[in-house]
């Protein structure tokens, strides 16, 4: 049980590594209303592995550190990368006997909505921009287009690779 235990935990660094690097090396376009965040393709991780929803967790704020909106960015911002992987969880348990494309399609939608209700939040009350609903709509659409043309091809191949199945480790 300790190997597992382990072998969790180190998923879940790997995780968080892997959103802080994918967001750092696309900083430039990684915050602000139009963003391209590479790290937000893993977001559909918790259909597959709860451990993620940490690592996800731990990135983002990672991540945000980098942000030039400060600790509103680092405190709501990964609030909502939080809140958004707890849902796709509660969606990868609920649809768990669905093919991976379905539960992929119905997790894109926790990620793409808590974003853009929080995110731009964020931007009216600490930065003054008053461009809510336009702001809303750029980060529907870049996170959308993120995670479907990244993550739900990422979440099928992982997949059907078995020796990801944490059912298969032996302790």
């Amino acid at each position: 049980m300790k190997h597992f235990k382990v072998f969790i935990l180190a998923r879940s660094a790997v995780i968080a590594a892997l959103y802080f690097l994918l967001t750092y090396f696309v900083a430039p376009i990684a915050f602000g209303p139009v963003q391209f965040r590479v790290g937000e393709a893993l977001t559909l991780l918790p259909l597959l592995f709860p451990e993620s929803v940490i690592g996800l967790t731990v990135g983002c704020f990672l991540a945000n550190v980098l942000s030039p909106y400060g600790w509103y960015d680092m405190l709501f911002g990964t609030l909502a990368t939080l809140i958004a992987a707890l849902l796709t969880y509660v969606i990868g348990r609920s649809l768990s006997g669905r093919k991976i494309v379905i539960r992929a399609v119905y997790g894109t939608i926790p990620p793409v909505i808590v974003n853009a209700l929080i995110l731009p939040l964020i931007w009216l009350f600490f930065s003054g921009d008053t461009l809510y609903y336009l702001n809303f709509l750029t980060i529907f659409g870049t996170q959308s287009a993120v995670i479907l043309v990244l993550g739900i091809p990422l979440i099928i191949a992982l997949s059907k690779l078995k020796f990801l199945n944490r059912s298969k480790i032996s302790i």
